[in-house]
């Protein structure tokens, strides 16, 4: 099939592929739902798995190997010959104008940048003409006994150098000749080699080719399926409204009812703690006031028998006397301080308080609790109707979103689109045979010009073996050995052969040259750094009115900006053909998706939604009351003061601990006898009083105390608590009655853009998706890379080695030339030498004088006496004479 028509084809097909992928795709670029807002309100990403991948087998990476370093050497060489850069707006300029109305300025241009190839090409056709005519004149000259051409050579001193010089060169000359045969048929050769590679990628990219068109569908159907998702995780969110969208309601409101339920249920704690410290009062009163009775008898019994002691009359006796009036002195202090008899009872007080404890605030407040925390499940009873209603919605969408992917014969179109590729692929293999043929042909044609070459290379190396193995020192030029003289005629023969071919290679080299440099520069090299994208690319290159090539091809519109760089990019990076192509420009699916996913119809069923929470009691009339009882249980009205006052006081004038031990060191003043031991009994009991009945007294106290403090306390905050209480419920009540209606539009909103936002990550998943897994268009811009191996790679830089090879060898062979017929004077046999007569010390140039040697053969032997041009023509010089 023509490449215009598959083009063609190939274009239509993955369009109408492209449409059928972009029916899931969409963009959602609506400023109600812009993308950036709803990502803060998702609760969790969802996992709409793996798009089904395909693994493309195309590898367009190709290594030369080692041959890679000769392709670098003529990438080198010709880019000496040509180093500027690629005169893209020069073929742009051409190409617009179609070479109709190109400047002398633009000629210029074109060949300064040529003028490298100009040049060579120029001194290539010279060496065709001129080589051939130099051979003939050559070969003409030789044949009139000149230019080397006369069998006679003169003797010199530096004989032996000379022909080693020659030698070397013809044998380096050689060498490098045979270097550049063989790299011209490794080049040969390396075209045979890939053109066999080159159905490798064939196959492989048709088969990639099938594998896009077969995994489509499956793809397709993919993203469809995967609407299930994000629909089954928006039923879930409304199966659970109650918990999402109750529970949120729930937490808005708990920020003010929670904390008035709290202090409510606090004070159930107060009036336990403010009945304890009443009944501790009580107690601790009761125990204060038995006490102090059995202490002030004992105190004042121990008062008189202490007074009884002293009235001894030992205590008249001198020193004693005053030790006995100071202790009397203190027998005062042996009294209680505090009087707690005096103070008021608390019995009111506390008969209010357990007549409040009657009620049992505690569960009341629990009740609130329990009405509070009902919220969840009066959304979703209040709620269950619109639940319905949207899961209908939903069902429904799902059903056009499948529907309207089944509207494209997707699949007829595949299959046609893989039959076109199977009997493309039939067509090509079809050819496999011709193309093998001509390349025989053609490997054979370079193997025939290699071996013009090799055959020079032949006759040199034979000449140079012949002629080395049978050079003898001691041979005159005309007694050469016949093997010399056939290394002698054999380089002679490569002479020959190098003047009948070398201008055929040239030839050849010159042709190659001109092609395969040129496409290496303006076409290869543009490809492999992509600047010829560029060309294509430029606007309005192709026609003045048509801005981009490519969409105005595909799309009829070149106004969209979709490029060939653009394309090859995307494909090359393995995204998604809707991508490459950015179909979104001209298949805009937006509207179907908002018109299914972001419908007015659902958001105005969640508009609708209303949820009702006046009917929530968090705390009972007769909870309020319990809580007013409380704070007029009299608590307030108790005289703590009076209380602190007599605790405060201690329980007797005068600590009896100190008391004792001070008696008891001053009895020890006193002379050793009954008084002594008297006080000291006393101070005794004293302790004995102190251990049994100030301290159980004193421990009473403490416990008053600290009862009484927190009953002053608690009776101090207790009316503002209580107030404050009642104000906090009463305006979570008033929140609940009247102002829930905000907290639900406000929490009802969240929960719709959270729904909203799986629909969201949908779309956006499939933008993705279709951006970067469906539908990879690897395998296109693996057939540019494909093509770019096969002409660049396989073909172009082998063909420019092969002429880079043999132009050396052409050029080698001027030296070669030289170097032979040089050469060849030392290894063939001579008609003619110079001999030296020693009777007359002369040189006779000439035929052998072989009488010399006993041969009756005959010489020259009249000699003028002067004429030295005459008798030694071929000498090198006149030889000297003894009359001279």
């Amino acid at each position: 099939m023509p490449r215009k028509g598959l083009m063609d084809m190939w274009w239509k097909v993955g369009l109408v592929l492209v449409m059928c992928w972009g029916l899931t795709s969409s963009e959602a670029r609506e400023e109600h739902y812009n993308s950036s807002s709803r990502t803060s309100m998702f609760r969790a990403p969802l996992d709409f798995g793996f798009v089904p991948s395909v693994v493309y087998e195309t590898h367009a990476y190709y290594e030369p190997g080692p041959i890679g370093v000769l392709f670098h050497m003529v990438h080198a060489f010709l880019y000496v010959v040509q180093p500027n850069p690629f005169p893209k707006d020069l073929i742009v300029k051409m190409v617009q104008q179609n070479m109709g109305g190109i400047k002398g300025d633009d000629y210029k241009k074109a060949i300064y940048y040529e003028l490298g190839f100009i040049v060579l090409t120029v001194l290539g056709v010279l060496f065709v003409l001129f080589m051939p005519i130099v051979g003939l004149c050559f070969c003409v000259c030789r044949c009139c006994e000149n230019c080397g051409g006369e069998m006679h050579q003169r003797q010199k001193k530096n004989g032996d150098c000379l022909r080693g010089f020659y030698m070397a060169t013809l044998i380096a000359t050689s060498v490098f000749l045979a270097a550049g045969v063989t790299v011209a048929y490794a080049a040969n050769q390396n075209i045979t080699s890939q053109i066999k590679s080159t159905r490798r990628l064939v196959n492989t990219n048709i088969r990639d080719l099938k594998s896009f068109a077969n995994y489509t569908p499956a793809q397709i159907d993919y993203l469809a399926a995967q609407y299930t998702t994000a629909k089954n995780k928006v039923l879930s969110d409304l199966d659970n409204i109650g918990t999402l969208l109750g529970g949120q309601i729930h937490n808005q409101l708990e920020r003010e009812v929670v904390p008035a339920l709290d202090n409510a249920l606090r004070m159930t704690a107060a009036m336990r703690e403010a009945k304890e410290s009443l009944e501790s009062v009580t107690t601790s009163l009761e125990t204060l006031q038995e006490g102090t009775g059995r202490l002030q008898n004992s105190l004042q019994s121990e008062r008189a028998s202490l007074s009884n002691t002293l009235n001894d009359p030992a205590c008249s006796n001198g020193d004693v006397t005053h030790t006995c009036v100071t202790i009397r002195g203190t027998l005062s202090q042996l009294a209680l301080s505090a009087n707690f008899n005096g103070l008021p009872e608390v019995e009111a007080p506390l008969a209010n308080l357990d007549a409040v404890l009657e009620t049992d605030l505690s569960n009341i407040v629990q009740k609130g609790y329990s009405s509070f925390n009902d919220t969840p499940r009066l959304v979703r009873e209040q709620t269950k109707d619109i639940v319905s209603e949207v899961k209908g919605l939903l069902d429904r969408s799902c059903g056009e979103i499948i529907g309207f992917t089944k509207m494209f014969p997707v699949e007829p179109a595949l299959e046609n689109f893989t039959k076109f590729l199977t009997e493309s692929q039939k067509n090509i293999e079809a050819y496999y045979p011709q193309i093998d043929q001509l390349d025989f042909y053609r490997w054979i044609g370079c193997v025939v010009i290699c071996c013009m070459v090799v055959l020079i290379l032949t006759f040199n190396f034979l000449g140079l073996l012949c002629g080395s193995c049978g050079y003898d020192k001691n041979a005159t030029p005309t007694t050469r050995g016949c093997l010399s003289n056939t290394g002698g005629n054999l380089l002679m023969a490569s002479v020959g052969f190098s003047f009948i071919f070398s201008w055929v290679l040239m030839g050849v080299v010159v042709t190659t040259f001109v092609v395969g440099g040129n496409i290496e520069k303006l076409v290869c090299e543009p490809l492999a750094n992509r600047q010829i994208f560029k060309i294509i690319d430029t606007p309005y290159m192709v026609h003045p009115a048509k801005k981009n090539f490519l969409p105005g091809m595909l799309f009829q519109d070149p106004n969209i900006d979709l490029t060939m760089g653009s394309m090859y990019r995307d494909c090359y990076e393995n995204n998604g053909l809707y991508s490459a192509l950015q179909l979104e420009t001209k298949f805009n699916f937006n509207k179907f998706l908002n018109a299914t996913v972001y419908n007015l119809e659902l958001a105005k069923i969640f508009n609708s939604v209303n949820v009702d929470l006046q009917g929530m009691l968090l705390l009972e009339q007769e909870g309020k009351d319990n809580l007013i009882d409380f704070a007029n249980t009299g608590i307030g009205e108790i005289d703590y003061q009076v209380y602190l006052t007599e605790v405060n006081k201690g329980v007797t004038v005068v600590d009896l601990l100190s008391y004792a031990n001070e008696l008891e060191a001053q009895a020890d003043q006193l002379p050793r006898g009954a008084l002594e031991n008297a006080l000291k009994g006393h101070a005794s009991s004293i302790r004995q009083i102190h251990k049994d009945q100030v301290v159980p007294m004193e421990q009473a106290m403490g416990t008053l105390s600290q009862s009484i403090k927190l009953l002053q306390k608690t009776s101090r905050e207790l009316p503002i608590k209580v107030t404050n209480v009642l104000n906090a419920i009463e305006a979570a009540e008033y929140l609940i009655s009247n102002n829930v209606s905000h907290v639900v539009k406000q929490e009802t909103e969240k929960f719709i853009k959270n729904i909203m936002g799986y629909f969201s990550q949908y779309t956006e998943w499939v933008k993705h998706s279709l951006a970067t897994e469906v539908a990879q268009c690897k395998p296109i811009s693996n057939i540019v890379d494909s093509l770019e191996i096969v002409a660049c790679s396989f073909i172009v830089d082998s063909v420019n080695t092969f002429w880079f090879g043999l132009g050396g060898c052409c050029v080698l062979l001027i030296p070669s030339i030289i170097m032979s017929v040089k050469l060849a004077k030392f290894y063939r046999r001579m008609d003619t030498e110079d001999v030296y007569d020693d009777s007359m010390d002369v040189v006779v140039s000439g035929y052998h004088s072989e009488p010399l040697y006993g041969i009756n053969n005959p010489v020259m032997c009249s000699y003028p006496s002067y004429d030295t041009m005459r008798w030694y023509p071929r000498a090198s010089a006149p030889p000297r004479q003894p009359d001279w």
